[in-house]
């Protein structure tokens, strides 16, 4: 009996180390998984970021081709610095990124979108400046920028989504919660996003 009761025990032993061996394994693919995934996220977002900041750079040699028609609507221009400074304000902290973050810098980012687009209207009536290469310059970059733009941000929901699908998984969730990994929020595309950028012409 005593024989047996030390192999019950050894047995018992083997069991448990089998086990801690197997959550340990679990634990440290889990969480390197998870890691690479957020990782990737916060490169998407990188690039996010990025697009966007190319298209406020464009907006000196907007305003120096505007100022040069004294005659063009100053209010207009000056409403597209300001969105521009208040657009370029708002960063973002990928690793604790929130919905109210995302919301927040959304709508900075579409008030000088918005601002672009009374802008480029109002050279309509401009011919001259309309015909500027300076501001045809402007024009090609700006459609180019909006499409990288639509396209960055496809890229950074898709690995959002790869990342939150994993965390949130059953058993992963356990995992992830037990280390703190959190939900990302995504890019909500704005009403009429998926149209190309209108360039007046």
């Amino acid at each position: 009996m005593r024989n047996r009761g030390c192999l019950s025990a050894g047995t018992i032993g083997i069991a448990l180390l089998v086990i801690a061996a197997v959550l340990f394994f679990w634990g440290k693919n889990g969480y390197n998984s998870f890691t690479t995934k957020e990782e990737t996220v916060n490169k998407k977002w990188s690039n996010v970021e990025t697009v966007y900041q190319k298209r406020a750079n464009l907006i000196p040699n907007l305003e120096n081709t505007v100022k040069s028609y004294s005659q063009f609507e100053k209010e207009t221009l000056t409403q597209v610095i300001e969105a521009r400074s208040k657009a370029t304000s708002i960063n973002i902290d990928p690793t604790n990124m929130t919905e109210a973050d995302m919301a927040k810098f959304q709508a900075a980012q579409g008030e000088l979108t918005g601002a672009l687009s009374r802008l480029m209207a109002v050279v309509e009536s401009y011919p001259n400046l309309k015909a500027d290469q300076q501001y045809l310059n402007f024009q090609r970059e700006y459609t180019a920028i909006e499409n990288s733009i639509r396209s960055e941000t496809v890229y950074f929901n898709d690995a959002a989504q790869d990342y939150n699908t994993t965390i949130k998984t059953f058993p992963n969730n356990i995992l992830a919660n037990f280390t703190n990994f959190k939900e990302k929020p995504y890019f909500k595309a704005a009403a009429g996003a998926e149209k190309a950028p209108e360039v007046f012409k």
